[in-house]
């Protein structure tokens, strides 16, 4: 597996999301000993991102991934996330940046990692309520006490990016990107490379539509969230189809699949992009890191980027208003 710096922090160029593994994609029926087993085999593979957050789950994510590290910690770079959930008594799903909310944050992904230290820790969104200077603020301090090594921002606008770096340098941004999100590319992607900040996709599979194996809403559970997505639903699922039927068709060119498609794709935009694919199956990990192998044509790269654009928002009103823009 190769490796890339992330605004200094060596990363395998492919990660390992493990927010699936909190139940949010409810595909088959999975179970805690799979996740372990596909984060062990991600492991072995070489790949030594890893990337949760508090609120996955809430909490137990976390805990899994505490599990399935031990004994082999020097291995990982390991990322969580803290800013929705308030620790004040607010719960999972209040936005609290504070200072006082963070230390409280850290403290209780320390222990669920079961580690003395986070290697990448970020803003899960931007809280409107705290000046961001504040929460890069106690950020630094943590860097400083030895908790944390590097700080992140996720889903956080360019104003905000700028404003955070003067205070510390901000390592990576995460941020949905991939054959349907091409948002990044206008604004974001230009600032990062201007400030040496390096970019984690999340969701590059676009919650799993760009496997090509999802042909029709029928297929998600009733408790899968992506019911609500507007991607998924009525008119635009089927005009999305069209995306993932290109996709399809340059995979059969490339000898691999759809999903390896997409990712070696998101792996040509340059040397310091990190996607972190998530899962919770063993054999989806093995195919996923796979895709660190194909090499595109030119002509295959074009025909990705002139794809038509999604239809639809990335996410339901609720969470786009939590993403700042």
């Amino acid at each position: 597996m190769k490796h890339i710096s992330i605004g200094g922090l060596d990363v395998s160029r492919i990660g390992l999301g493990a927010m699936s593994m909190a139940g949010y994609y409810n595909i088959g029926t999975g179970s805690e000993a799979e996740s372990i087993r596909t984060i062990h085999r991600a492991l072995d593979l070489g790949v030594t991102h890893l990337d949760t957050a508090e609120i996955y789950g809430p909490y137990h994510n976390e805990e899994l991934v505490g599990r399935a590290i031990k004994g082999r910690r020097t291995e990982v770079v390991l990322a969580t996330k803290f800013g929705l959930v308030s620790h004040a008594g607010g719960g999972p799903g209040v936005m609290d940046s504070s200072p006082a909310n963070i230390r409280a944050a850290v403290e209780g992904s320390l222990k669920r990692l079961g580690t003395d230290h986070i290697d990448l820790y970020y803003q899960h969104r931007v809280d409107p309520k705290t000046p961001i200077e504040d929460t890069v603020g106690v950020l630094a301090k943590l860097v400083a006490e030895g908790k944390v090594r590097y700080i992140g921002l996720s889903e956080a606008g360019a104003a905000t990016i700028r404003r955070a770096h003067v205070v510390h340098p901000v390592a990576a941004l995460q941020t949905e990107y991939s054959l349907w999100t091409r948002d990044p590319e206008a604004e974001l992607l230009p600032l990062l490379r201007e400030l040496g900040i390096g970019f984690v996709p999340y969701s590059p599979l676009g919650h799993g539509f760009l496997t090509g194996e999802i042909r029709s809403p029928d297929q998600l559970s009733d408790n899968d969230w992506r019911k609500t997505n507007p991607r998924f639903t009525g008119e635009n699922f089927k005009r999305n189809l069209a995306i993932v039927d290109e996709v399809k068709a340059v995979a059969t060119e490339a000898g691999a699949t759809p999903a390896q498609i997409a990712l070696a794709w998101l792996l040509a935009q340059g040397d310091d992009i990190a996607p972190i694919p998530g899962t919770k199956r063993v054999a989806r990990v093995e195919e996923n890191i796979a895709a660190d192998r194909v090499e595109l044509s030119a002509a295959q790269i074009a025909r990705l980027n002139n794809l038509t654009p999604a239809a639809g928002e990335r996410h339901d009103e609720g969470n786009m208003a939590r993403i700042e823009r």
